[in-house]
């Protein structure tokens, strides 16, 4: 069966799917996926997975996508984050029976991307990116799908996703944000980018950003003209969001808790999706907060929701009428809904600080810090402190360590590169070099190789010289064995 390709991809094999659930490191596990598809989600992405790691690693393969089989989490994307063409083709192939689709990650903005040089960090490397989804499409069974951030330039935008679909890319879903559009400086994700790019290709697009209601859904398809709308933040804070629905937040959890006993997954992945869900909560009953840190297994999780319903309904018994909710929210704080992120004035004036000390937040006093105030440390300082009463965050008595030139890590203080381990062995393995410090020895290895291939008159010589010293040893025991 030949492969289906854009429109006819979407239509077919995605079932016109519009409600979309993006890929969410370590957040779109499959527990995850199925909450969603309950609740309207028509198309779900698997989270990111780094694709050298899924090639050597049979059991990141097996914790990752190689598990329980289930039909009802189809039609399903795999996204992989890579920056070479064979490692990339590699993981997609291990990978393609398990889902309709490969996506390649080129929107991921974070410091580990930087760091790892992939997602929006490539996409000024528009000859590399090119040749890996070419040679992905020649090559797989299955559709490549990409996913990008925008340009400041709306033009530049266009070119890139133009050159994305010559190079044989089937969907492209376009986040509206530049890749320094992160955490506190956000900001608003820009549809006009959007649908620029939706009308200068001739394949399928989806929205990313500003999705906090089903009325923003409908609102970015009418605006931007694209065929699906993803969201992440906004489907993390309500599953039901693809319902036009605001549940109570015990309610989802509850569902969600049944289906993770029947699909598993890492207690940090649940622990982290009720931080989201209750997170308006979580700001009234703050104890909640640290029963949920504290709790190691999932009935652990299951009795601190229950505590946390009996709160809430209380509070519901309680309540005046005519009461509105408070903190400036939408809804009551129990009831499912969007988290909007301060900006950095809104996070100056938390702090204490004028949004005029350079627009960021204000940093804590390092000396007020080693005083053993647990007041004014951080929460994960303060545990760090519970645990160990005697341990000090002078940043004084900190070891001070050289960085490599290339990675940041620290170097090796006698590498003559002055890299890391891991980039000098590269490099010396590139430049067949030595390096003591580490223990690389390329060079030496080569050249006695060579000697041993060579078969020169020295190595001859030193082979002879060894083979009498053995024999002339020899009969010098043998003689000792007589005499006794």
């Amino acid at each position: 069966m030949p492969k289906l390709q854009g429109f006819e991809f979407w239509r077919e094999t995605l079932r016109g799917a519009h409600y979309v659930v993006a890929p969410m490191v370590d957040q779109s596990e499959l527990a995850w996926r199925l909450l969603s598809r309950h609740h309207g989600a028509q198309l779900c992405y698997t989270p990111m997975l780094h694709a050298q790691v899924f090639v050597r690693d049979a059991n990141y393969r097996k914790e990752n996508l190689y598990c329980d089989v289930c039909p009802e989490d189809r039609p399903l994307i795999v996204q992989f984050c890579a920056n070479d063409p064979e490692v990339f083709v590699q993981a997609a192939l291990l990978a393609q029976d398990y889902c309709d689709a490969i996506d390649l990650n080129l929107g991921c903005p974070q410091m580990i991307a930087k760091r790892g040089h992939y997602g929006a960090f490539l996409q000024e490397e528009w000859a590399l990116l090119q040749k890996m989804i070419l040679l992905a499409h020649e090559k797989l069974s299955v559709p490549i799908t990409c996913k990008i951030r925008v340009f400041p330039e709306i033009d530049k935008t266009v070119k890139y996703a133009q050159l994305l679909e010559k190079a044989g890319c089937q969907l492209l879903t376009v986040h509206g944000r530049t890749k320094e559009q992160k955490g506190p400086l956000a900001g608003v994700a820009s549809w006009e980018h959007i649908k620029a790019v939706r009308k200068a290709v001739s394949i399928p697009v989806f929205a990313n950003g500003n999705i906090q209601y089903l009325s923003d859904v409908e609102e970015c398809m009418q605006k931007t003209g694209v065929h699906g709308v993803m969201s992440a933040e906004g489907n993390l804070h309500n599953p039901a969001l693809f319902e036009g629905r605001n549940p109570v937040v015990w309610e989802m959890t509850e569902e969600y808790l049944e289906i993770v006993h029947q699909y598993p997954c890492p207690l940090s992945y649940v622990r982290a999706h009720l931080f989201k869900l209750w997170h308006h909560t979580l700001q009234v009953y703050q104890q909640l907060r640290e029963e949920l840190a504290k709790a190691k297994t999932l009935e652990g999780i299951a009795d601190v929701n229950r505590d946390l319903k009996l709160r809430c309904q209380e509070e519901i018994a309680n309540q005046k009428e005519g009461e509105k909710p408070k903190g400036g929210l939408p809804f009551f704080h129990w009831i499912c809904q969007p988290y909007v992120r301060p900006g950095p004035k809104e996070m100056c004036k938390e702090n204490g600080t004028s949004g005029s000390e350079g627009g960021m937040r204000g940093k804590r006093a390092l000396e007020d810090e080693d005083d053993g105030n647990t007041d004014i440390l951080s929460k994960n300082k303060q545990k760090k402190k519970l645990r160990n009463p005697n341990k000090r965050f002078d940043p004084s008595l900190k070891p001070k360590y050289a960085k490599c030139d290339h990675c940041g890590n620290p170097k090796g203080n006698k590498c003559v590169f002055n890299l890391c381990r891991g980039c000098c062995k590269k490099r010396a393995f590139k430049e067949t070099a030595d390096c003591p410090g580490h223990g690389l020895l390329f060079k030496t290895k080569y050249e006695k190789s060579l000697l041993w291939k060579s078969g020169q008159p020295e190595m001859q010589k030193i082979e002879r010289t060894q083979k009498g010293d053995v024999e002339e040893t020899a009969g010098l025991k043998e003689g000792i064995d007589t005499v006794l």
